[in-house]
């Protein structure tokens, strides 16, 4: 296996050496394709073919990348791939002449090349463009994937995307759909009135979601800054000055983890409406939804993965309240103390903190037993006021607030409130909400004065809402994560955080790194596990059953910070599902393909909705007074299901 790699990896060498002297010779003969700053196109391969009546017999220039060539004697083939399509061109030496079609029998699959030639159609029935002139624009010195098989590893597609964009035409499809998605909401909204604005995204307070902002410094004024984690203090300091409908759509920033919805950078978009409520962005919001997707789909019935959504039906109104006594039998208007809530999530293995309060235990209740029931569409209402600190309070009920989130195949859409125009009553929200950040609670809002004195002033009743648009993508795309639908979405870089360092070094071969020296451990402050220090005799831990295990997936686990919930081959026929709180210390997606060792005849413990059959081993040390942990990996050729003594 080793002797074939080698033999391919020198292939490789040896196809990219010969694409570099394919260049020197051109630049030797001054006609270096680099030097090219312009090409004339006239059209594109999907209007040729769509228009192929009118457009037969018509002259054409097309540019793109060459992705098949054919070369026969005389006369060859090559198809060509451009923004819209791809199409096939017949490439005839007298038609091109001797010397452009020597050219171009050297230029090799990735090169990008402009053909001008007349439309006709093959005796197979093809459009085509019979070239009469081939120019090449841009030498390919790197080789694509092979075409049969596309470019499908997932972590390469994501780190490679314009590989992607080029292999997977319908990579290329989701995104120019996203942009018609975007462009499909602004013209909803301008139709409504609205105007788009842009607020800072370097502030000193980070305000208006429950997130950890990423903090950098600004040098010209030596202050430190935060990136904005929300839209939503700076659109209402608009409402106060009088602009009645405003709306942005821009990139917020959470310093949190990744996973199949979530990416610590993403596009927000939020509105605020003077003199409504809460009830008027869900008629704005069911109304946005199912006309974007008309728009964008042609239909408001669309699919996604087997399940059928219609979003041309009145969206579904339920309180938070009724919707855990819907899905999960529990009554919460019978909980009138903070005790009884947290005897209840006792009751139902609910985890919590000492600090939470009846209504973030309903929170909870309802993000563990009813949200993977809001497939339709949803518009759940009336939250806690502990979980809603900048909305204004049910005058019925205070212990609840005019807020709402729309749910779609069991996710958060979208997240609007009667907004909190009350300077006094927003004050002792954010006294509250200081009070838990001195508590530990690193996603707790500060005290923002400026926002205040804008209260002061004066905010009529307002309504406003913010969507989360790469959400939106994923359902008009049937896109099962969020990285399908962001371009660049955010991967731990190849090497660690000394990789620049790593890429900027010498090259060490092989034998020297195997002399190297080996690292020196400090053991000294490695800690037992109190579980097994205090509690597990001998002839208990020994009836442990310690088995290697494969990583087959790994991912995030929602509305958790610290959990990844592994799929693992422990060499039987069924996948072992084991949930492990590492995430501070690994991402999900370096874990996959690792050889592990867990623990695999523990009973199955409930963890935020999901059994976790067993325990992945890792090793806990102390350094400095903080915390640090590996996740014990074995040599990849031990077979899963193997046994340790």
């Amino acid at each position: 296996m080793a002797e074939q790699k080698n033999v391919q990896e020198q292939d490789l060498n040896q196809i990219l050496k010969i694409r570099r002297e394919k260049l020197s010779e051109l630049q030797a003969n001054g006609q270096d394709p680099f030097q090219i700053t312009k090409f004339d196109v006239t059209d594109h391969s999907a209007c040729i073919k769509e228009n192929f009546e009118e457009m037969e017999g018509r002259t054409v220039t097309i540019a793109g990348r060459m992705m098949f060539k054919r070369v026969m004697g005389k006369a060859s083939f090559c198809n060509v791939q451009d923004l819209k399509g791809s199409i096939q061109s017949y490439v005839a030496r007298d038609s091109v002449g001797e010397e452009v079609y020597k050219a171009f029998k050297k230029m090799d699959i990735g090169d990008i090349v402009g053909i001008t030639g007349e439309v006709f159609k093959t005796k197979t029935g093809e459009i085509s463009i019979h070239a009469s002139a081939v120019t090449l624009l841009s030498k390919s010195l790197q080789t694509l994937p092979e075409k049969f098989h596309g470019l499908t590893n997932t972590d390469l597609r994501y780190r490679q995307r314009y590989v992607d964009l080029i292999m997977n035409p319908e990579v290329k499809d989701t995104f120019i759909k996203r942009s018609q998605i975007i462009r499909e909401i602004r013209n909803f909204l301008d139709g409504q009135g609205f105007m788009e604005v842009e607020t800072p995204m370097l502030v000193a307070n980070a305000g208006g979601a429950a997130a950890r902002p990423f903090t950098t410094h600004f040098n010209a004024l030596d202050e430190d800054v935060n990136l904005r984690i929300s839209l939503e203090l700076y659109l209402k300091r608009l409402i106060v000055g009088g602009m009645e409908r405003v709306y942005e759509i821009g990139r917020v920033f959470r310093n949190e983890g990744t996973d199949t919805r979530h990416n610590p950078e993403f596009t927000l978009m939020e509105l605020y409406q003077a003199f409504t409520d809460y009830h008027g962005m869900m008629d704005l919001t069911e109304n946005l939804y199912r006309t974007v997707a008309e728009k964008v789909c042609g239909t408001a019935v669309i699919t996604y993965g087997d399940v059928t959504i219609d979003l041309s039906k009145p969206f579904e109104r339920i309180t938070m309240v009724d919707a855990v006594k819907k899905y999960a039998g529990i009554d919460f208007n019978e909980i009138k103390t903070d005790e009884e809530a947290k005897a209840l999530a006792d009751k139902h293995h609910i985890e919590y903190e000492a600090r939470h309060k009846k209504g973030d235990i309903l929170s909870m209740l309802f993000e563990e037993f009813v949200e993977e029931h809001l497939v339709q569409p949803t518009f759940v209402m009336d939250h806690p006021v502990e979980i809603s600190p900048l909305t204004k309070k049910k005058p019925e009920n205070p212990d609840y607030t005019e807020r709402f989130e729309l749910f779609i195949i069991g996710r958060e859409m979208a997240n609007a409130y009667s907004e909190l125009n009350d300077p006094l009553d927003q004050r002792e929200r954010f006294e509250a909400q200081e009070a838990l950040k001195a508590a530990g609670d690193e996603e707790a809002n500060s005290i923002d004065e400026d926002f205040l004195n804008a209260l002061m002033i004066g905010m009529p009743p307002t309504g406003g809402i913010g969507f989360g648009i790469d959400r939106m993508v994923m359902l008009l795309t049937d896109s099962p994560a969020i990285r399908d639908v962001l371009l660049f979405p955010t991967m731990k870089s190849i090497g660690g955080t000394d990789a620049s360092k790593k890429s900027a070094a010498p090259e060490k071969s092989v034998a020297a790194e195997a002399e190297k020296a080996p690292e020196k451990i400090d053991f000294s402050n490695v800690k037992i596990e109190p579980l097994f220090e205090e509690m597990v005799d001998f002839e208990t831990f020994s009836k442990s059953d310690f088995r290697v295990v494969k990583v087959k997936a790994c991912e995030a686990v929602p509305k958790s910070k610290k959990l990844l919930k592994f799929v693992l081959d422990d060499g039987t026929d069924a996948e072992r599902v084991i949930l492990s709180g590492i995430h501070e210390y690994y991402e999900p997606e370096e874990l996959v393909g690792k050889t592990c060792i867990a623990i695999t005849n523990l009973p199955p413990r409930p963890m935020m909705g999901i059994d976790s059959c067993g325990m992945l081993i890792s090793a806990v040390h102390e350094v400095d007074g903080k915390e640090g942990l590996n996740l014990l990996m074995v040599d990849d050729r031990i077979p899963a299901g193997a046994k340790l003594y």
